[in-house]
Formats: structure tokens, sequence, C-alpha cells
């Protein structure tokens, strides 16, 4: 069609428009016609955006719903791993010696997880002295008791009770109270109306020799610290608990290593005479979880007595703290420690426990940082289904353990006669029928002073604890450093080695791999740039979520670098973004994720979920049972994030930085190093002396005093602190 035919015909358009007038201004109403379908893609949530994405649609708090998401994954996990345990170790009923041999790998593991790492010294045990050097020593109806303290390890030593009966040792017993009884309540000195009043006396007539050590109370007289000039209201176990977690030392642990050590002594005992007597070991409440642990571990311990804590053990995280284990679940249920004290006898008493409510309540001068946690008497039904899943893994022809329980299904009372005959017939003895007559004037005696030896108690363990900080820095530089030779290529093996270990340290997630199915909205528009809400799949029912901020000035082709800027403690993306003065996150955040893109970066403002109090915390402690942390997920997120960013034309896949405040740049240490698609990391009001931080008891600004309890990580002292993070982030 020539020009001429164009001027003449007449073509209706947006009205009566000739067509010369359509040619001349053509450019204008194309333009005109764009911002027409942009404003009408706004309204309807439709935008013309940049990149492959279908529409998000959801609406509501994404934090929130992130936060239940992992909480999903993590029970669905917890699920799959109580399914898959059995599956993990499939022990030799051939033989007692083909027994241990399949089992020692799994008693190495849970010695590492609950910290038994240093070596016991020979034991050596003395009597307690008090004023002129008397003894604390007592006869009553032929029985000696004696205070006592004994060697553990170079540091540490443990303190209580030895009942020796009058005539010759027919057995020998560690006999474990709960955190808060007294050994002399059981020495029959002490609370009358206990039920489980004199069971050591009852033992010793009956020809045992006992030894009842001292725990770590719920209490919390000496949980802070003088040096310091702070205190809080951790009962003394989470105390130690948190502390010796970030080093791989453990409460657990600690309380674990003094019953071995008395039976080190025992079995010394046993020698002089060739008396080999047998030994065992009974115990309640946190008692009865240290003798499930030593009887599962030590070989020496002929019969066991369980009372007050076998239960399942998928709602650890709902326990109080100090119960933790890194990873326990992955290999352990208290069906599976039960099989691992074969063929030798064990006794499990449903019995009442020590209930305990969420943390001490906090009075003046104390800081407020217990975690919540608690004990309940477990339901009957629970409790004897992970027995009887116990006994259905033992071979039918020689089952090893025995359940006691009150009348009808219901609790006992602790140490009830039933279980401790059982527990006495183990060792080859018929318990005593004799009652105890209580000793009425203990208070007239010279004796121990219970507050004073608890304080003995925490701080000793708390001086070991502090020890172990003093000296892991050495083991990190034999295990990382010293092995980083070369420049950075010749290191790049090494490093590789060293990311799966930190991997590991982390918690391990698989890598992500449903589809990402990015969906996406505008969320402003300037006249510099546009900003629109991401939302990724991770895994089934994680997410990732974010703001991402596109300068408008791209040219066609062209790539550019990005800046991941990640918001800190209780944040969330638009917190970095806002460039509104009189906003709160303004003054901490300045608005830089803003602002880079205002200077020409590309910027993804991504959640991380660490928000909503203590429901991201008990993230940590669902995560932490499985041999996983809330930065597992974090780095699973992040792992999706810079692999979407790498697929957008306009990106350089090489240039994607990292930029953190806070709890921001407590992530910036932690992905970077593991996400090596991140070729910048800034870590910023974060970087420390991080494992000093999470245990000193003498430094004010340590999280021993803050609460902020999923701040350790499973010893992290002897592998990854920040100077080693920064050794993988690099070059």
């Amino acid at each position: 069609m020539n020009k001429k035919l164009i001027k003449n015909r007449k073509v209706k358009l947006f009205g009566t428009l000739n067509t010369n007038i359509i040619v001349k201004h053509l450019g204008t109403i194309c333009l005109l016609i764009n911002i027409l379908l942009i404003t009408f893609f706004v309204s309807f949530g439709q935008p013309a955006i940049h990149f492959n994405s279908i529409p998000l649609k959801e609406k509501g708090d994404f934090s929130a719903s992130m936060v239940e998401g992992i909480d999903h994954y993590l029970m669905k996990e917890t699920e799959l791993v109580r399914q898959a345990r059995e599956k993990l170790w499939q022990p030799d009923f051939s033989s007692f010696e083909a027994f241990n041999n399949s089992a020692v790998s799994l008693r190495n593991l849970l010695a590492s997880r609950t910290g038994v790492a240093d070596t016991r010294l020979v034991p050596e045990m003395e009597v307690l002295t008090g004023k002129g050097l008397m003894q604390y020593s007592l006869k009553v109806d032929g029985c000696n008791i004696k205070a006592v303290r004994w060697t553990v390890l170079e540091g540490l030593s443990a303190e209580g009770l030895l009942l020796e009966p009058k005539e010759h040792v027919l057995a020998r017993i560690v006999l474990i109270p709960d955190a808060d009884v007294l050994p002399e309540v059981y020495a029959g000195l002490q609370k009358k109306d206990d039920p489980a009043y004199g069971v050591a006396r009852r033992l010793v007539e009956s020809g045992c020799e006992v030894l009842i050590p001292v725990l770590v109370s719920r209490e919390n007289t000496f949980s802070g610290n003088p040096v310091a000039g702070r205190y809080t209201n951790l009962p003394h176990r989470e105390w130690i608990y948190r502390q010796g977690f970030e080093v791989g030392r453990h409460i657990i642990g600690y309380e674990l290593q003094k019953v071995f050590a008395a039976i080190d002594w025992m079995t010394l005992r046993n020698k002089p005479n060739g008396n080999n007597v047998l030994i065992g070991v009974a115990g309640y409440g946190e008692g009865g979880l240290l003798a499930l642990y030593a009887a599962a571990m030590d070989t020496r311990i002929s019969t066991t007595l369980v009372s007050g804590y076998f239960n399942a053990r998928e709602g650890l995280w709902n326990e109080p703290i100090y119960r933790n284990v890194f990873g326990l679940l992955k290999n352990f249920g208290d069906a599976e420690l039960a099989v691992m004290v074969w063929p030798r006898q064990l006794i499990v008493e449903y019995s009442k426990v020590p209930e305990i409510s969420g943390p001490n309540v906090t009075s003046k001068g104390l800081s407020s940082g217990a975690a919540p946690g608690y004990i309940d008497t477990p339901d009957f039904t629970t409790a004897s289904t992970e027995f009887r899943r116990a006994k259905a893994m033992l071979p039918e022809e020689c089952i090893n353990i025995n359940w006691v329980d009150g009348n009808n299904g219901s609790p006992s009372n602790p140490f009830s006669t039933k279980a401790v005959s059982l527990f006495a017939k183990g060792l080859k003895l018929k318990l005593s029928d004799k009652s105890v007559e209580p000793l009425t004037e203990m208070s007239s005696f010279n004796w121990v002073d219970y507050t004073k030896r608890q304080e003995r108690t925490v701080r000793n363990m708390e001086l070991h604890i502090q020890n172990v900080l003093f000296l892991c820095e050495r083991t990190r530089n034999k295990n990382f450093w010293d092995k980083l030779e070369g420049d950075s290529i010749d290191q790049k093996s090494t490093k590789k080695i060293f990311r799966e270990k930190f991997r590991n340290v982390i918690g391990d997630m698989p890598a992500p791999t449903m589809p990402i199915n990015p969906r996406s909205r505008i969320l402003q528009e300037t006249t510099e740039w546009i900003s629109y809400e991401i939302v990724l799949d991770v895994w089934p029912d994680v997410f990732a979520w974010g703001i991402l901020i596109i300068p408008k000035d791209l040219k066609p082709g062209e790539k550019r670098p990005v800046v991941v800027c990640q918001h800190g403690l209780e944040g969330l993306p638009m917190d970095v973004v806002t460039t509104d003065t009189n906003s709160r996150a303004f003054s901490y955040y300045q608005g830089f994720a803003t602002r880079l893109a205002e200077q020409g970066y590309v910027t993804f403002s991504p959640h991380n979920p660490y928000r909503g109090g203590d429901k991201f915390r008990v993230l940590q402690r669902k995560a932490n049972p499985l041999g996983l942390s809330l930065f597992s997920v974090i780095v699973g997120q992040h792992q999706r994030i810079v692999e979407w960013l790498g697929q957008l034309d306009f990106i350089d896949p090489l240039r994607i930085g990292f930029y953190g405040l806070s709890y921001g740049g407590k992530s910036a240490m932690r992905v970077p190093a593991l996400v090596e698609e991140y070729a910048l990391s800034i870590c910023s009001g974060d970087f420390n002396e991080w494992v000093r931080k999470n245990v000193s008891v003498y430094d004010r600004f340590s999280y021993m005093f803050s609460g902020e309890y999923e701040m350790p990580e499973w010893d992290l002292g002897h592998t990854f602190n920040y100077a080693e993070m920064a050794g993988l982030i690099a070059p």
C-alpha cells in the first residue's frame, strides 16, 4: 500500500484519527498503550515482569507462615527419622562379644554426642572432713555412711555419700537420685516422707556397697558469676548446659563421667581379693536418664534400674533444654538405648516423675533467660509402647528387660519394692525386708552443708568448661589452620573437606530439589527502580521469601551484580528496604537495600526465620535432636535464592554478594561459608570471638546472661569459630 493510498484512506481508530496522524505519533501512542497496560496489570496484580514467574496471590504474614512451614517440615522429619532408626543398626545377637562389636560404633557416637570426651583419672576416694578435721561419717544400724569426694577428670571431681555394709560386700551399686533429691534422702537421713526414703539403706542391708552422687540441681542460686556481676534465672543444669554445648561438653556427659568414675573405683575395689561382685546402676528422674545412658555405654554394669524416665523421645524438644542432645533421635530413642544394654539386665519402672513446668521465676537482680521446658509423668500408652518397641528388637529366646508399674497401669512410686527386688535379683541378691528407721536428730550431727556442696558441684563443672574454652582454640589451629597450605588453588580440595565438616556441624539437609516455582508481584515503583515481592519453593512446606529491587536503567543484555541484603533478629525484608526516616527499622538499616539499588545494584532482601520470639527458638529445639539447626534450613533457603538469581538474564551469577547486619551478620558468616555462589560477604555488627561470647561466664556481654537460648551450636568451639568461617569464605 503506497503513501497516497494511506493518505486517502480514512481509518477509524480511537475515534476518527486519520492514518497520517497515527504514523506521525506512533511512538507516543505505543508509549501510552504501554502505560495503560502497566496500569492495568498493576491494578489487577498482573505486572509486566522482567523474569519468568507466576502471579503471587497469597496474602497474610509470610514470616509467620515460614516458621509454621519449617515447623511442619521438622515434625514430619522427626517421624521419618523414628521410622528409619531401626534400619540404621542391625545388632548381632549371636553372642555377647558379637553384640558388643556391632554396638561399638553406636556407643562411641553416644559418648561423643553427650560430651563424654575427656580421659578420666585413676579414681581416688576421700572422706570429707568438717570442723576440727572431723570426718563426715555416721554409723546407723551397723551401716557406715560417709560424705565422700572422688576424682573424675583433670580439674573435675564428684561428691556424694558412700554407704558400706557391716558384713561382706555382695554387690556394688551407683544409686543416682533426681537432680533435686539429696543423697541423704536415699540414705535415710532426710525427708522420711519421700517415697524413696532409705532405699540405699535397704540395699546395704542386702549386702550392697552403695555410692550416691550429688547431681547439679534445678535451682538457680549459683547461675551467675561475681566477676561479671550478673546472675540469671537459669536452672543450674541449664547454666552448665549452655556453656558446655558450644565446646562439645554437656551436663549429661559430665554426670555420666562421674558415674563411670564411680564404676572405675568399684572395679578397682573388686580386684585385691579377687572379689568380682556384680555392679549395678539405678536412677530416678534425671538419675534415670543417666542410668539408661550409662548402661547403654558401659558393659561393666550388670543390672540397671531406670525409674521415672523411660518414654518415647519424639517430644524431646518440649523437655528442659538441658536434656537436648544434638543428633540424638537420628540413632537413639529410649528403645534403642534399652537394646544396647543386652544381654545385661534392665528394669524399667513406670513411676511418677519429678514434674517441672517452665523456667524458674525471675526475682529481683536476676536476668530472665531460662528456656521453657516441661517434664510430666508420661502417658502409660506411649511409655509402654516404647518399651514394647525395644522388646520387639530383642531375640525372643533372650529377653533381658522387665517392665514395672503400679496397679492397672498407673505410675508407681519411684524405687518401689517390686522394682528394687527385681534389681537386687539381677545382682544375685535378695532384697532385705527390714524397714529403715528414721534418724530423727540429723540436725544435731556434724554434717556436710548441702548448699555449699551444691555450689562446689556447679562451680567445679563450670571451671572445667571455662578451661575447655581456653584450650579449644588449639584444636582449631591443629585441625584447620595447620592443614591449610599453599595458595587458594592449593587449598581448594582441603576446604571442600572442611566445608562438608562445617555442614555437619551446622546440620546437613539435602539440597533443594523440588521446582523453584517463582511467584511474584509488584510491591513498589519509583522513577529509579521497581520492587517485587518474591516467593520460591525450597522443600515441602518450606519456602524462601523476599523483596527484589531492580534499577530501571538496565540496558538490553546488561548483567548487573546483586547484593543479598539480610535483616537481623525479629526483622522483615521491608526493614532493610524502607527509606521512611520515621520508622524504627530505618534507624538500624538506613534502607541500605534501596540505597544500593539507587546506586545501580540489583538487590534481594530475603526473610530469615528468626522472628516470633520463642516460636522460632522452638524450631531450633526441634531441629537439634535431628542433628539440624535453624541454619540448616537457612542455608537451604539461600541455596535456592542464589540458584534463582543466577538464572535471571539481567544478573551476573559470578557477582552475587551478601550483606548482613546483626543476626544477618551471623548469617553472613555461616551461609556464604557453605553457599559458594556468594562471591562476597559483609558481616556487619556481629563479627566476634563467637565461641567466647557464648561460653564465657566472666564477661557481661556473654550470651550466658541473655534470653537467646538458641545461640549455642554443638561443639563449634573445637571446629569453626568466626576466623575459620572466614577462612572457608576466602578468597
